[in-house]
C-alpha cells in the first residue's frame, strides 16, 4: 500500500505550472511565506484529511551546501527568550522539544541536515551551521503534534542574498522530481 503523500510549498514561484504536472498524482498545498501562513494552511487541510506523509518542498540559504538537500531537524530561529534562562530556539514552557527531529523518515538524499527557520530573510548566516528558510520548523511541528511523519526538500537558492534568490528559486524542480519518484517506488 502506498503512502498518502501532501506536498506544501510555500510559492508558486518555487514550484511554477509549468514543472507541475508530475506532481499532479499527489496532494499540493501552496501555503504563501512565513510560519504563520505555513501553519495556518496546513492545519487547515490536515482538519479534512489525513496524510502519511508531509513533504516540504522549497528554497532555502546556506553558507555551506548547494542543490538540493533533505531536512530533517528543525529549530525555530527566531525564537528568542534568553533573558528568561531559557535557550535560543527554545519555545517556554512547552512540551515539544527544542529541535524537532525526523531523522527516522527514510529519503534518498539522507543528510539529515538541521534547517533553521524565522519570519526574515537571512542576509547574516553567520551562526547558522546548515540552512535556513522560512516555513519548515512550523511545517514539522504540526506534523510532530499530529504524529504525521514529515520531510523537507530544500534547494539552495542563495547565502543570504535576495537577488539570487529571485534568479535561482525554481531551479531546484528537477532535482525535486527525482526525489518524490523514490516516494512513488516505496
Amino acid at each position: 500500500m502506498s503512502k498518502k503523500i501532501l506536498i506544501v510549498v510555500a510559492l508558486h514561484k518555487e514550484l511554477p505550472e509549468r514543472y507541475q504536472e508530475p506532481f499532479f498524482n499527489h496532494n499540493v498545498l501552496f501555503t504563501g511565506v512565513g510560519k504563520i501562513n505555513a501553519s495556518y494552511k496546513l492545519t487547515k487541510v490536515l482538519t479534512k484529511d489525513r496524510f502519511d506523509l508531509v513533504i516540504n518542498y522549497g528554497t532555502a540559504a546556506s553558507k555551506v551546501h548547494t542543490g538540493l538537500i533533505d531536512c530533517t531537524k528543525f529549530i525555530q530561529r527566531d525564537m528568542n527568550v534568553t533573558p528568561l534562562g531559557f535557550k535560543k530556539g527554545e519555545t517556554p514552557f512547552e512540551e515539544s522539544p527544542m529541535m524537532i527531529d525526523f531523522s527516522h523518515v527514510k529519503n534518498p538524499i539522507g543528510k539529515n541536515l538541521c534547517c533553521y527557520t524565522g519570519d526574515s530573510f537571512v542576509t547574516d548566516m553567520t551562526p547558522y551551521d546548515d540552512v535556513v528558510d522560512m516555513e519548515a520548523y512550523a511545517l514539522s511541528k504540526i506534523c510532530w503534534k499530529e504524529h504525521i511523519d514529515f520531510v523537507s526538500y530544500k534547494y539552495i537558492s542563495d547565502d543570504g542574498d535576495a537577488g539570487d534568490w529571485e534568479k535561482n528559486c525554481s531551479k531546484g524542480v528537477e532535482e525535486f522530481k527525482k526525489v518524490l519518484n523514490y516516494y512513488d517506488n516505496i
